[in-house]
Protein backbone atom coordinates (compact mmCIF):
# COMPACT_ATOMS: atom_id res chain seq x y z
CA UNK A 1 0.00 0.00 0.00
CA UNK A 2 1.35 3.42 -0.86
CA UNK A 3 1.48 6.10 1.85
CA UNK A 4 -1.07 8.13 -0.13
CA UNK A 5 -3.71 5.46 0.48
CA UNK A 6 -5.38 5.67 3.83
CA UNK A 7 -6.37 2.36 5.31
CA UNK A 8 -9.59 2.32 7.32
CA UNK A 9 -10.17 -0.15 10.11
CA UNK A 10 -7.56 -2.61 8.85
CA UNK A 11 -9.34 -2.93 5.50
CA UNK A 12 -8.16 -1.77 2.11
CA UNK A 13 -10.73 -2.22 -0.59
CA UNK A 14 -13.40 -4.78 0.12
CA UNK A 15 -15.76 -7.25 -1.43
CA UNK A 16 -19.06 -5.60 -0.54
CA UNK A 17 -18.66 -2.24 -2.27
CA UNK A 18 -21.33 -1.56 -4.83
CA UNK A 19 -19.78 1.27 -6.77
CA UNK A 20 -17.72 4.42 -6.75
CA UNK A 21 -20.00 6.44 -4.49
CA UNK A 22 -21.55 8.77 -7.07
CA UNK A 23 -25.08 8.44 -5.69
CA UNK A 24 -26.24 11.48 -3.66
CA UNK A 25 -26.01 11.06 0.11
CA UNK A 26 -29.32 10.12 1.75
CA UNK A 27 -31.13 12.72 3.83
CA UNK A 28 -30.25 12.58 7.50
CA UNK A 29 -32.89 13.21 10.16
CA UNK A 30 -32.78 16.53 11.99
CA UNK A 31 -30.94 16.76 15.28
CA UNK A 32 -27.24 16.36 14.65
CA UNK A 33 -25.35 18.17 17.37
CA UNK A 34 -22.65 20.14 15.55
CA UNK A 35 -19.87 18.50 17.56
CA UNK A 36 -16.26 18.79 16.44
CA UNK A 37 -14.34 16.05 14.68
CA UNK A 38 -11.29 15.16 16.81
CA UNK A 39 -8.10 13.09 16.60
CA UNK A 40 -6.51 10.77 19.10
CA UNK A 41 -2.86 11.36 20.02
CA UNK A 42 -1.89 8.47 17.75
CA UNK A 43 -3.81 9.87 14.75
CA UNK A 44 -2.43 13.38 15.26
CA UNK A 45 1.15 12.05 15.43
CA UNK A 46 0.65 9.95 12.29
CA UNK A 47 -0.86 12.79 10.26
CA UNK A 48 1.79 15.28 11.43
CA UNK A 49 4.65 12.88 10.59
CA UNK A 50 3.19 11.98 7.21
CA UNK A 51 2.62 15.62 6.19
CA UNK A 52 6.21 16.42 7.20
CA UNK A 53 7.54 13.51 5.11
CA UNK A 54 5.41 14.58 2.13
CA UNK A 55 6.74 18.11 2.44
CA UNK A 56 3.32 19.58 1.68
CA UNK A 57 -0.26 19.54 2.87
CA UNK A 58 -2.51 21.50 5.19
CA UNK A 59 -4.21 18.63 7.01
CA UNK A 60 -6.49 15.68 6.54
CA UNK A 61 -9.83 15.68 4.65
CA UNK A 62 -12.65 13.43 5.92
CA UNK A 63 -15.96 12.60 4.30
CA UNK A 64 -18.42 9.89 3.41
CA UNK A 65 -19.60 8.39 0.13
CA UNK A 66 -22.55 6.18 -0.72
CA UNK A 67 -21.34 2.63 -1.30
CA UNK A 68 -21.20 -0.81 0.24
CA UNK A 69 -23.84 -3.07 1.67
CA UNK A 70 -24.69 -0.76 4.60
CA UNK A 71 -24.93 2.43 2.53
CA UNK A 72 -22.03 4.73 3.49
CA UNK A 73 -18.26 4.44 3.59
CA UNK A 74 -15.63 6.77 5.02
CA UNK A 75 -13.27 8.74 2.79
CA UNK A 76 -9.95 10.06 4.04
CA UNK A 77 -7.13 11.80 2.21
CA UNK A 78 -4.35 14.22 2.93
CA UNK A 79 -5.38 17.72 1.84
CA UNK A 80 -3.02 20.05 0.01
CA UNK A 81 -5.38 23.03 0.09
CA UNK A 82 -8.50 24.24 1.83
CA UNK A 83 -11.63 24.46 -0.33
CA UNK A 84 -13.95 27.44 0.25
CA UNK A 85 -16.81 25.16 1.34
CA UNK A 86 -14.74 23.10 3.82
CA UNK A 87 -15.73 23.04 7.48
CA UNK A 88 -12.45 23.23 9.40
CA UNK A 89 -11.69 21.75 12.81
CA UNK A 90 -8.28 21.87 14.43
CA UNK A 91 -7.17 19.36 17.03
CA UNK A 92 -3.65 18.88 18.41
CA UNK A 93 -2.25 21.17 15.74
CA UNK A 94 -3.81 19.22 12.85
CA UNK A 95 -6.44 20.71 10.55
CA UNK A 96 -9.39 18.41 9.86
CA UNK A 97 -11.33 19.43 6.74
CA UNK A 98 -14.87 18.14 6.18
CA UNK A 99 -17.21 18.84 3.29
CA UNK A 100 -20.57 20.21 4.50
CA UNK A 101 -22.60 17.34 2.99
CA UNK A 102 -20.60 14.75 4.94
CA UNK A 103 -20.55 16.63 8.24
CA UNK A 104 -23.90 15.38 9.62
CA UNK A 105 -22.75 11.77 9.15
CA UNK A 106 -19.38 12.21 10.92
CA UNK A 107 -20.42 14.85 13.43
CA UNK A 108 -18.56 14.17 16.69
CA UNK A 109 -16.33 11.45 15.20
CA UNK A 110 -12.93 10.71 16.71
CA UNK A 111 -10.26 9.67 14.20
CA UNK A 112 -7.80 7.14 15.57
CA UNK A 113 -4.72 5.49 14.06
CA UNK A 114 -4.28 1.89 15.17
CA UNK A 115 -1.81 -0.94 14.67
CA UNK A 116 -3.19 -4.47 14.98
CA UNK A 117 -0.71 -7.19 14.16
CA UNK A 118 0.66 -6.50 10.68
CA UNK A 119 -2.19 -4.10 9.84
CA UNK A 120 -2.28 -0.40 10.56
CA UNK A 121 -4.74 2.25 9.57
CA UNK A 122 -7.22 4.90 10.51
CA UNK A 123 -10.30 3.96 12.52
CA UNK A 124 -13.39 6.14 12.78
CA UNK A 125 -15.03 6.16 16.22
CA UNK A 126 -18.36 7.60 15.12
CA UNK A 127 -21.16 8.10 17.68
CA UNK A 128 -23.67 8.35 14.81
CA UNK A 129 -23.04 4.82 13.50
CA UNK A 130 -26.03 2.55 14.05
CA UNK A 131 -24.86 -0.46 12.06
CA UNK A 132 -21.79 -1.70 10.17
CA UNK A 133 -21.57 -4.34 7.47
CA UNK A 134 -19.89 -7.65 8.26
CA UNK A 135 -16.63 -6.86 6.47
CA UNK A 136 -16.36 -3.43 8.11
CA UNK A 137 -16.29 -1.61 4.78
CA UNK A 138 -19.50 0.41 5.16
CA UNK A 139 -21.85 1.75 7.82
CA UNK A 140 -25.33 3.16 8.40
CA UNK A 141 -26.51 6.06 10.57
Amino acid sequence: MSPEQAQVGGQVGGSCTSGPGTVPLPELPEGHQGRPVTLTDSAARHVTRFLARRGKGVGVRLGVKTTGCSGLAYKIEFADEIAPEDVIFEDQGVKVLVDPKSLPYIDGTELDFVREGLNEGFRFNNPNERDRCGCGESFRV
